[in-house]
């Protein structure tokens, strides 16, 4: 039986694929940090591999013990990273350092899997195509505007000057669904009939449900050497605007009524530094900040999956309105709503 083994399993992506992993017949090892919670990990057929990435003495140590006891490990998704910071530094350390750090231990170990699956994400580009609003093309160039989008981008590229290391790359859009949290602020936003918006020029936002993820990078594995290198885009296929989201909430709320606030960018960009600084100030990460300023400020989020369709196979199984309610249903479920 082949070997799954996901980073990061403790988050929102990670432990859709280690759910993956068991159902598609692999053995499916969770690596994750020592104190990472395991709520979403209960399955008695995971395995857990605790790896500390921040210590490339100490990983070593715990790749080269599991190695000693399992053998190696056919596949890696690495799903771990961090998406908002208290120091902007952090992005680095964690999304490209640690990335570094966990490769040159695969190496020196003679642990290379058959396959490297690295999730970075679709804000790697930057503002492209802002004004003709075309579909972001992997041959666009790439000019990351943002710390965490600067960070992926440099694991990216350190990737990519890796010889005989079979990797391949994802860049999903905005990933949604049970667990997640910062889109679910948003459902709690409406809950309170309010919805924000910003800026008044023309927004288009694309969108990619969790499982949809799972299903590329699943697609993948079974094509193994034959993506080697390649680097995918992940969205639904389809293209909305700013309001469709908050729509289909409010939808699944049995809410009518909305008062709907648009502001303007430079408002918005005073509120992101102040929460910033207060966040800093108080020591907590704030969802809104100048890392999330350049994300909602960028106009065209269209990006192209024709690759992923033509040489994985990759096909959408959810829009926004399917993935919507299966969410909403689950932050019920949970009483999240």
């Amino acid at each position: 039986m082949k070997s799954v083994l996901v980073t990061g399993a403790s988050g929102f992506i990670g432990s859709f694929m280690v759910e993956q992993a068991l159902l598609s017949g692999y053995t499916a090892w969770a690596g994750l940090r020592a104190s990472s919670s395991r709520r979403y990990l209960k399955d008695e057929r995971i395995r857990f591999l605790v790896l500390d990435m921040g210590n490339p003495d100490t990983l070593r140590v715990q790749l080269a013990d599991h190695k000693v006891k399992f053998g190696k490990i056919d596949y890696i998704i690495h799903c771990a990273g961090v998406t908002k910071c208290l120091d902007k530094r952090e992005f680095d350390r964690v999304n490209y350092q640690q990335t570094v750090n966990f490769v040159e231990a695969l190496r020196e170990l003679d642990m290379v899997p058959e396959l490297f699956v690295y999730l970075s994400s679709l804000s790697v580009f930057g503002p492209v195509h802002e004004t003709d609003y075309k579909e972001i093309l992997e041959t666009d160039p790439i000019r990351p505007n943002t710390a965490y989008g600067i960070s992926k981008r440099k694991a990216e590229l350190y990737l990519a000057k890796q010889t005989d290391f079979p990797y391949v790359i994802f860049r999903p859009t905005g990933v949604y669904g049970p667990r997640e949290t910062d889109y679910y602020l948003m459902a709690k936003t409406i809950r309170n009939r309010v919805d924000f918006s910003v800026g008044y020029k023309r927004q288009d936002i694309t969108f990619v449900y969790v499982k949809d993820v799972v299903q590329g990078v699943f697609k993948a594995l079974e094509k193994g050497k034959a993506v080697v290198g390649r680097t995918y885009f992940l969205s639904d296929g389809k293209v909305y605007q700013s309001s469709t989201f908050s729509n289909l909430l409010a939808g699944e709320m049995g809410i009518r009524h909305v008062l709907r606030i648009r502001v303007p960018l430079w408002f918005l960009w005073i509120v992101s530094e102040i929460s910033e600084h207060v966040s800093g100030w108080m020591g907590k990460t704030s969802t809104l900040n100048s890392d999330k300023y350049q994300i909602m400020k960028q106009r065209n989020w269209r990006c192209s999956i024709r690759e992923a369709r033509t040489e994985l196979g990759y096909e959408p199984e959810y829009d926004l309105r399917q993935g919507v309610k299966e969410t909403m249903a689950w932050y019920k479920k949970e009483k999240w709503i």
